[in-house]
C-alpha cells in the first residue's frame, strides 16, 4: 500500500500541475468526515465546493446509484430511457420552471446557457446576427473553459489563454446603475451568481438582485442565475435567489445535483427560452444519462422534504455566531448565508493558505481563496458539536500567530499528520 508521500509524489510526477492541493490523501469518507491513507480523520469543511451537500456516501443517494448501476447506465441521447423524463419533470417542478437541459459539469451548464441566450436573442428578441452581448459581474467565477475565462477578471484563470471570446461586458457586482448603463439593444442576457462563492462568499447589496430583475425585464433581457454552488440547500433555501424574492429566467444548477457521485448539471428555464433549441444544435453523450438522472431524482426527492434547507439555516446561524466571536481575534470580517461562510484572516497572522495548512494539522479541511480568505462549507449533515469542534481548532490556529510552514505546499516534511488531540476528539463521533 503506497504511503501518503508516495501518492503525492506520483500525482506530482504524472498529473498535470493545475492544482496545488493540501497534502492529504483521502482513502475513504462518511458523512462529514474523510479518512486518509494513514488512517487520520478530518472534518470536511469544504464539501467539494458544495458538491457534497448531502454528505459523503449518503445512504439514500448510494442506494439509488447502486440500483441504477444494476439496470442501465448509459445509452446516449440517441435513445430514450426511463429516468430522463422523470428527472426533467421533477427538477422543473422543484424550481418552478417548465424545461430542463441536463449536462455534466457546471461549466457545461454555463456554456449551454450562453448558447441558449444568444439563440434566444437572435430568434426571439430580434438581435442582428453576430451582435449579441451578455453582461457579467466583476469577481465572477463560472468555470474555466476558453469562453468563460474570456470574461473572468482573475489573472490566474485568464492570462496566457487568449485569444478571448468576444461578446461579454463586465460591470461591478452589486452596482445596478452600472448594469443599467451597460445594457443596450443587443444585450441578450445578464449572467451572475446571486452569491459569489469563489470571490469569498460575497453577498449582494440589499435590493440589488431585485434591481437586476427589473432592468432585465424592462430591456427584454434574460436574467441567468448561476446557482451551481449556491443552489440546492446550501444557503438555507433550495435556491439562493429565494432569499431575495427574485425569479430569474434561467437557473444553472450542478455540483450537489449529482449527489457527490456523478457530475450532473442542468439549465432550467421555461419553454419560451429553452424551446429555441432544435435537434442536433446542442448535444452531450453523457448529459442526462440514466445513472445521473436516477441519482439526481433522489437528490430532488431529498430536497423536496425541506430537511436540508432547514439544517443549513439552523447550523448556519450557529456557525455565524461562533465565527463572529473571532472578530478582532485573528478574523477581520465574516460573510455568510446558510451553512456557507467566507472568513477574512488578519494578514498579519498569515495567508489563507497558511491557515488552511495549520487547520489540516488539527484535523480540519478548509480551502483558501483570494489571499487572506478561507471558505467554510461543510456537508449539511454535519452536527452542531462538530462545527463547534472545527471553530475551536480555527480559534487555536489563529491564537498560534500563524507563520509559513516548510516543505511541499507549506506542509512540514511533505505531509501533515493529524495531531494526537485530533485523534482523541474524532474517535467518538
Amino acid at each position: 500500500m503506497p504511503t501518503s508521500d508516495e501518492h503525492i509524489g506520483l500525482a506530482e510526477e504524472h498529473g498535470a500541475p493545475n492544482y496545488a492541493p493540501l497534502p492529504m490523501v483521502a482513502a475513504s469518507a462518511e458523512g462529514a468526515w474523510i479518512t486518509d491513507v494513514a488512517g487520520n480523520r478530518y472534518l470536511d469543511c469544504l464539501a467539494a465546493y458544495s458538491a457534497m451537500n448531502f454528505g459523503h456516501r449518503n445512504s439514500r443517494i448510494m442506494a439509488a446509484a447502486r440500483a441504477q448501476l444494476d439496470r442501465v447506465t448509459l445509452v446516449s441521447r440517441a435513445f430514450g430511457h426511463d429516468q430522463f423524463g422523470l428527472f426533467c419533470a421533477e427538477l422543473a417542478e422543484l424550481v418552478g420552471k417548465q424545461m430542463v437541459l441536463p449536462m455534466n459539469t457546471g461549466a457545461e451548464a454555463v456554456e449551454s446557457a450562453i448558447k441558449v441566450a444568444r439563440k434566444w436573442g437572435y430568434e426571439v428578441k430580434g438581435v442582428p446576427d453576430g451582435r449579441a452581448n451578455i453582461i457579467v459581474a466583476g469577481g465572477n467565477f463560472h468555470g474555466r473553459t476558453t469562453t468563460i475565462i474570456s470574461f473572468s477578471d482573475d489573472p490566474d484563470a485568464r492570462a496566457g489563454f487568449g485569444p478571448y471570446t468576444p461578446g461579454f461586458r463586465t460591470v461591478p457586482f452589486g452596482d445596478a446603475a452600472a448594469l443599467g448603463e451597460a445594457i443596450d439593444d443587443d444585450t441578450v442576457a445578464v449572467l451572475l451568481e446571486p452569491v459569489q462563492g469563489e470571490a469569498g462568499v460575497i453577498l449582494p447589496p440589499a435590493g440589488y438582485l431585485g434591481q437586476v430583475r427589473e432592468l432585465c425585464s424592462g430591456a427584454r433581457v434574460l436574467m441567468i442565475a448561476d446557482e451551481i454552488q449556491s443552489g440546492l440547500a446550501r444557503t438555507g433555501r433550495t435556491l439562493a435567489c429565494e432569499h431575495y424574492g427574485v425569479i430569474p429566467d434561467m437557473y444553472l444548477l450542478g455540483k450537489a445535483l449529482g449527489g457527490g457521485v456523478v457530475p450532473l448539471s442542468a439549465v432550467v428555464a421555461d419553454r419560451d427560452v429553452l424551446g429555441v433549441l432544435r435537434p442536433g444544435q446542442h448535444v452531450s453523450t453523457f448529459g442526462g444519462n440514466p445513472l445521473a438522472c436516477a441519482i439526481g431524482r433522489e437528490v430532488i426527492a431529498m430536497l423536496a422534504t425541506g430537511e436540508y434547507q432547514d439544517r443549513a439555516r439552523r447550523l448556519g446561524d450557529h456557525l455565524r455566531g461562533r465565527l463572529d466571536a473571532l472578530l478582532g481575534h485573528g478574523v477581520t470580517a465574516v460573510r455568510s448565508l446558510g451553512l456557507w461562510a467566507g472568513v477574512d484572516i488578519d494578514p498579519a497572522l498569515g495567508s489563507g493558505r497558511e491557515v488552511c495548512d495549520r487547520l489540516l494539522t488539527s484535523g480540519v479541511l478548509a480551502k483558501d481563496t483570494h489571499g487572506a480568505t478561507i471558505r467554510l462549507a461543510p456537508p449539511l449533515v454535519v452536527e452542531r458539536d462538530e462545527l463547534d469542534w472545527a471553530i475551536e481548532r480555527l480559534r487555536a490556529v489563529l491564537a498560534e500567530n500563524v507563520v509559513p510552514m516548510n516543505g511541499r505546499h507549506g506542509a512540514q516534511d511533505g505531509y501533515v499528520r493529524a495531531t494526537v488531540e485530533q485523534r482523541a476528539c474524532t474517535s467518538g463521533w
